[in-house]
């Protein structure tokens, strides 16, 4: 997998449901999100071209929790491929094609899946 995804639905916190591959994905993730500040879009990729870059934009749908929060999906994009994002608006073109249904079926689930 090349990707890393942490999100929260409308009754569960903040989860990966995507984990990489990772048996611990927090490490990657924290290591991702390091000096990438708290804006609520960001894309950050360190200079090192193995390193992986942090990706983090609001719900494309506009969707909310039930505390009336923003729901934000955090990406983690691994190699190959965050060879071909270079910005916010490119990156949600990506990776949001990739897991929009998926989130469609759960975000509004009372526990959050597992992640895999």
């Amino acid at each position: 997998m090349t990707f890393l995804w942490a999100t929260r639905g409308q009754t569960w916190g903040f989860r990966f449901l995507r984990n990489g591959g990772f048996d611990d994905p927090l490490p990657v993730y924290d290591r991702a999100f390091t000096g990438a500040g708290d804006e609520p879009e960001v894309w950050h990729r360190p200079a090192h071209p193995d390193s992986p870059a942090a990706l983090r934009f609001p719900d494309p749908l506009g969707r909310r929790d039930r505390s009336g929060r923003v729901i934000p999906h955090e990406f983690v994009v691994l190699p190959p491929l965050v060879d071909g994002i270079y910005s916010v608006d490119e990156g949600v073109q990506v990776l949001w094609g990739l897991v929009a249904d998926e989130f469609g079926r759960v975000w509004d689930l009372p526990e959050p899946p597992s992640a895999g």
